[in-house]
């Protein structure tokens, strides 16, 4: 599976930015959690937020709920990541990662997730 992460960039604080991250490689299967993490300079891989591929269900951080927004569509293999109100502490890498098998304690725990992409950079400016 190759993922694939799109749109990042440099926005204003307050502003909105909108990521996606294409699968390749199979068609996701209703078990798949997909998610998105983020990791400053310095700092820890922090998760952002994840959507049960079959229901939708969603989950996010602390730091970015009522703020971030996580959907998908299945018919494109794809997952997206609407953040708005953005801050200059969200600046950071953000990655999108797949998890076949979201079983167990700490199933939203970056380790549990088996395939990564590249990561787009979001910049903030206050």
């Amino acid at each position: 599976v190759q993922l694939q992460a799109s749109g990042g960039g440099s926005v204003q604080a307050g502003g909105s930015v909108r990521l996606s991250c294409a699968a390749s490689g199979r068609t996701l299967r209703r078990t798949d959690v997909m998610g998105w993490f983020r990791q400053a300079p310095g700092k820890e891989r922090e998760f952002v937020a994840a959507i049960t591929w079959n229901v939708g269900s969603t989950y996010y951080g602390d730091s970015v709920k009522g703020r971030f927004a996580i959907s998908r569509d299945k018919a494109e293999n794809t997952v997206y990541l609407q953040m708005n109100t953005l801050k200059p502490e969200d600046t950071a890498i953000y990655y999108c990662a797949l998890d076949t098998d979201p079983y167990g304690a700490n199933w939203l725990a970056p380790e549990k997730f088996d395939y990564w992409g590249l990561g787009t950079q979001v910049t903030v400016s206050s």
